[in-house]
């Protein structure tokens, strides 16, 4: 587990905070129609989307909600290194295997009510599987296991990875870097 992990190596203080003003804005943007699934992207890499990712679901998890948080970025992977756990299952399992579909391959994060569905080796085209019908299909076995589900995605910019997987899910969450993301890549 990397020490970037502030809701976790300093709790008190106040980037950690503001991870959770991130989670608190995030529920109320839904209280009609509570939010199931959340993919989180960036418009170019090196932005932060998956470390901001990774401290939300800290504080997710910390506010009591069973919470899965599932490492798409099939081509880069940051899940792995921040959380020090092995990748060598995960999500193209699910999709290829009817066994990793029924019994996912969910590994503990250290923190309660927060498990890890981590990327796995490299398919040869993730846009292709994250593209497909058994993609909505592991959707829905990972929603039906947690109050919520992260989705950590490629950049935007990078790929179709982050628009395909957007449209299945009940929302999207752009990570900006201030000072780092061009104003015409985000928009």
């Amino acid at each position: 587990m990397t020490p970037d992990l502030v809701t976790l190596t300093d709790p008190r203080s106040s980037a950690a905070e503001a991870y959770r003003t991130l989670r608190t804005n995030l529920m109320f943007t839904s209280v009609e129609r509570p939010l199931r699934t959340l993919l989180v992207t960036s418009p170019s890499p090196e932005e932060g989307k998956s470390l901001t990712l990774a401290n939300l679901a800290v504080t997710l998890a910390q506010s009591g909600r069973t919470t899965i948080l599932a490492d798409c970025d099939l081509r880069r992977p940051a899940q792995p290194d921040i959380w020090g756990r092995p990748n060598d299952r995960g999500l193209p399992d699910m999709v290829l295997s009817p066994d990793a579909l029924a019994a996912p391959p969910l590994q503990p994060s250290g923190v309660d009510g927060l498990s890890l569905l981590l990327p796995g080796p490299n398919p040869p085209n993730p846009a292709d599987l994250l593209g497909s019908k058994k993609m909505d299909v592991v959707i829905a076995a990972l929603a039906s296991r947690a109050d919520l589900v992260l989705f950590d995605a490629p950049p935007v910019l990078a790929g179709t990875d982050a628009a395909l997987l957007g449209i299945k899910l009940d929302g999207v969450l752009l990570v900006r870097s201030a000072g780092v993301t061009r104003r015409d890549h985000a928009e």
